[in-house]
């Protein structure tokens, strides 16, 4: 194959790539992904105790970011006081894969870096 066809494809795999980091760009969107993917459906307090170091305010603007581009569904419970409840999109749920593959991803590296 001539090298500039495999430039060109790999230009889309690059373009592909920095979309979808475009998305998931930032220090707080994965880990934000991952514990809704992982408890299905998680209040706005339980996202907040399993993302460390996230502050309201931040995690308020990254879940409409989420909710934005159709990653997270909010829904507003009829509560006293009112709960609000995130949860994948099926559209959000393609991103399964991609968090397990981390996590196992990040497992290993801790052993390689630490050995635990």
């Amino acid at each position: 194959m001539p090298e500039n066809v495999c430039s060109i494809e790999h230009k889309k795999e690059i373009m592909a790539v920095h979309d979808a980091m475009d998305v998931l760009h930032g220090k707080w969107k994965i880990s934000i992904i991952s514990s809704v993917c992982y408890y299905n459906k998680r209040r706005f307090s339980d996202i907040l105790n399993d993302v460390k170091g996230i502050s309201n305010r931040m995690l308020s603007k990254e879940l409409k970011e989420l909710e934005m581009n159709k990653l997270l569904t909010r829904e507003v419970l009829d509560t006293q006081p009112i709960t609000v409840q995130y949860q994948l999109t099926e559209y959000g749920k393609t991103l399964q894969t991609i968090i397990d593959h981390l996590a196992e991803w990040g497992l290993e590296h801790r052993k390689v870096i630490i050995g635990k």
